[in-house]
């Protein structure tokens, strides 16, 4: 993997509710940085050497690692390595999608609670909340929840299926993620007939994704907002999250200040994660993907420990 790590210069001197503008208002200060203290007391602490360490020795043992890292004060480049490089992200390709549920509900295209019936016939059994419930149809707005907090599959493949393939694949283009793609449905098992792979993407443009939806950037302020709102609910808090200390099932409004939003994908030999993180000193946004021969339980370990190591690495560089 090559990799670049670098620091930051010193300064020189919708949309549907109270809790979307929380979350955009959080956003927009995050993003601005004027509540933080001085940064300088943290600047020794910037190497990323620990995370680097991690990631060189995946790589040595035949992994696959990309990881991009940015601050969102200075819109600068902390740490990079192989981020061009599309590869498999699984979960983390339902970001695009709710971003264009998202916009569709903001068009007024889209009825929130139009009442979705689950595809039994194509009902993936392996994972997810709703097909261990009980209701056969949620309304649309629901299944944005689930497929955000919990990665729901089913409720990704409704969603992908009410707004469209192509409108997704268009949205992508347009937010300038022309090496990233949705490509299938969620599936349990993948025949010669289907795409490889649920979704691919790189570091790079996942990083930036997150740091546009913080900026509110991603379509207009109102879809940045519900966006950033759904995904705010994510449980998954195992990965880079883990060095958070957040309550996994309800982090919105930390009572230290910590702003984290966060989107993991889950696969047979493949691990994502893309987010943002925001502390008093600083807000990064990062994305972090690795693809490994999943051999053994040691072998799984050891890339969760290094999505954990990064999440140690961004809390030193934030706080």
């Amino acid at each position: 993997m090559s990799s670049h790590s670098g620091q930051a210069p010193e300064p020189s001197d919708s949309a549907s509710g109270a809790p979307v503008e929380e979350i955009a208002t959080a956003s927009r200060r995050s993003h601005r940085g004027s509540r933080r203290t001085p940064r300088r007391a943290a600047v020794g602490r910037r190497s990323f050497s620990p995370t680097l360490r991690a990631l060189e020795e995946l790589a040595q043992a035949g992994a696959q690692v990309s990881v991009h890292v940015t601050d969102l004060d200075t819109e600068r480049t902390v740490l990079a390595g192989d981020d061009h490089v599309p590869l498999p992200i699984a979960g983390l390709g339902v970001v695009p999608v709710l971003v264009e549920t998202a916009a569709a509900l903001d068009a007024g295209t889209m009825d929130p609670l139009l009442i979705v019936d689950r595809a039994e016939d194509e009902l993936v059994a392996g994972s997810g909340l709703w097909r261990n419930l009980r209701a056969p149809a949620l309304p649309m707005i629901d299944l944005a929840v689930l497929a955000a907090a919990t990665g729901d599959p089913n409720a990704a493949n409704a969603l992908l299926d009410a707004v469209g393939h192509d409108q997704v694949r268009s949205r992508m283009i347009s937010l300038g993620m022309p090496r990233s793609a949705v490509l299938d449905h969620f599936r349990d098992r993948r025949g010669p007939d289907d795409a490889p792979h649920v979704a691919v993407g790189t570091t790079r443009e996942f990083a930036t994704l997150f740091a546009a939806l913080v900026n509110s950037a991603v379509v207009d302020a109102g879809v940045s907002a519900q966006v950033s709102e759904w995904l705010s609910l994510n449980h998954d808090l195992s990965l880079v999250g883990a060095s958070t200390g957040l309550d996994p099932f309800a982090h919105e409004h930390d009572a230290h200040g910590l702003l984290f939003i966060n989107k993991t994908g889950r696969d047979r030999g493949v691990r994502a994660e893309a987010g943002v993180l925001a502390g008093p000193r600083a807000g990064v946004a990062y994305a972090l993907t690795v693809c490994f021969d999943d051999l053994s339980i040691s072998h799984r370990l050891r890339a969760h420990d290094a999505f954990r190591t990064l999440g140690t690495d961004l809390m030193e560089y934030t706080h």
